[in-house]
């Protein structure tokens, strides 16, 4: 059996007259996500602007304050009713993409990553329920090309499936084009191993696991040697479709995850629009607060850093060849003085020897006449007086 899920628990079906739940109020602080990950900090570098992230999900709603404005027209695929991709019934695809791209300065404490980005929405799923849809994953294959033939510079793929070859050739081709591709890792399902999740474990997608508030792995986080990196995956609030309200997600899921991952390669992708795919991957997981250990299955290489991604210099410039540059000077001696006074001290001594050596013979005939003078020569006047 073929399943694809969203890789969050199941939301309640609260359908709202907007096409999607209106959620509640607004948070009455700045979520723990961006307090922990400072994505202000890189915004003086970069805010995303230019670059279009592309949302395969089930929809991301345009009305929401944070969003108005920044969801381009999209698609719907599987045999959804064609809303231009703007319809989320489920909104899971609308907080994702608030996390990613919302605007600041809403007068409300939260905004996306890359404020600047732009949405593309393609509707993938209609809901967050399990299926054995045996068409999803050509859907979902079909919306990759899509979405990379329509512009997208990141794809965020907070969906899981079982791997087919269309699937993988979408992936490639999304890469080729030199597309990013983030995905969430995946659920772990109660009772059940740990099992690579797919779109994520293909080669070339960067894989995102879930930290909670201590940056603890997320017990429900899959766990494999594909897992890139981590971010944010427990207890998330993110925009909701039906109006100006919120969504709480208090279990999570590497969904958001992958979100906060997609914003930060939107910020970098901004700041430096030649990188390829892998560059990108490798800014992000070379910057990340890194685990002890370096490297893990639970965490990657660590938790996403947007502003050290943005701005570490990172393969900029080479190391000159040998002799290109001047030898280094000297360290400085702490008992150099003390060296140059011995050396006068020295010198000194060494003078006044050859002088007292000089004088020795006069003073040895000196004591032996009495300090008299001596002889004078013959014929020498006794009256002549100078």
């Amino acid at each position: 059996m073929l399943l694809a899920t969203l890789v969050v628990p199941p939301a309640p079906a609260a359908a709202a007259p907007r096409c999607g739940p209106a959620g509640q109020a607004a948070p009455a602080e700045l979520p723990w996500p961006l307090r922990r990950l400072e994505p202000s900090s890189a915004w003086r570098l970069s805010r995303g602007a230019g670059v279009t992230v592309a949302v395969i999900d089930s929809g991301v709603s345009a009305i929401h304050p944070v969003l108005r404005g920044q969801v381009r027209q999209g698609r719907d695929f599987n045999g959804l009713t064609q809303q231009q991709g703007q319809c989320d019934l489920a909104g899971h695809g609308t907080m994702v993409a608030g996390i990613i791209a919302g605007r600041e300065g809403t007068g409300q404490p939260f905004s996306g990553i890359a404020p600047q980005a732009r949405i593309l929405p393609v509707r993938v799923l209609p809901d967050t329920r399990r299926t054995n849809d045996e068409a999803l994953p050509g859907q979902i294959a079909q919306a990759i090309r899509w979405a990379v033939d329509n512009g997208a510079d990141v794809l965020n793929l907070s969906l899981v499936t079982l791997p087919r070859p269309e699937l993988a050739d979408a992936i490639e081709y999304a890469l080729d084009k030199k597309v990013v591709v983030v995905a969430a890792a995946g659920n772990r399902q109660e009772q059940q191993h740990d099992q690579p999740a797919y779109p994520a474990a293909y080669p070339g997608v960067i894989a995102v696991a879930g930290v909670d508030e201590q940056g603890g792995h997320v017990g429900s986080s899959v766990s494999g040697d594909y897992v890139d990196i981590a971010a944010p995956g427990l207890n998330i609030i993110g925009p909701a479709p039906g109006g100006d309200g919120y969504l709480a997600e208090p279990q999570g899921g590497t969904s958001f995850a992958a979100a906060y991952v997609s914003g930060a390669a939107a910020l970098v992708r901004a700041a430096y629009p030649d990188l390829t795919p892998e560059q990108v991957a490798e800014r992000l997981t070379r910057t990340a607060d890194s685990p002890p250990d370096g490297h893990n299955a639970q965490l990657g290489y660590g938790v996403v850093n947007p502003y050290r991604a943005v701005a570490s210099l990172l393969g900029t410039r080479s190391n000159p060849p040998a002799g290109a540059l001047p030898a280094p000077p000297p360290a400085d001696d702490p008992l150099g003085w003390q060296r140059t006074v011995a050396i006068w001290v020295a010198a000194i001594g060494a003078l006044l020897a050859t002088v007292l050596l000089a004088v020795k013979p006069i003073l040895v005939r000196g004591r032996r006449r009495g300090w008299r003078p001596g002889r004078r020569p013959a014929g020498a006047d006794p009256a002549a007086t100078g």
